[in-house]
């Protein structure tokens, strides 16, 4: 597991852990839920840029690099979807959904992680 991993996993879990709390409490998507969605997007995002480096400077991929970028696609995709799903529907439901974004992409870089290695 590489340090691209472990920002992923603090904010994804941090930001699952936030948007739960508000669907718990029968808040509305407000700013916070939404901010700690677009954090994930931002941790993404410097795990795009990263492994960019990382292949320009001639690091290979171990397993198939289409499948790596693919995931790492879909991955910074669900980010913008689900803060767009959450402006909506603006109920207590659609922060559940911002929840999913962070664990999702969680699960995803450690996949990503497996493909790199």
């Amino acid at each position: 597991m590489d340090a691209y991993f472990y920002i992923i996993l603090v904010v994804g879990l941090l930001s699952t852990a936030v948007c739960l709390a508000a669907g718990i409490l029968r808040k509305a998507p407000n700013d916070v839920t939404i901010l700690s969605v677009a954090a994930v997007e931002v941790a993404l995002l410097v795990y795009l840029v990263g492994s960019v480096i990382r292949v320009v400077a001639g690091e290979p991929i171990a397993g198939e690099a289409w499948e790596f970028w693919g995931y790492l696609v879909t991955a910074m995709l669900l980010p913008p979807a689900a803060v767009y799903w959450s402006i909506l529907e603006r109920t207590r439901w659609s922060n559940f959904v911002l929840a999913a974004v962070g664990v999702t992409a969680l699960v995803m870089a450690a996949r990503m992680n497996q493909i790199w290695y």
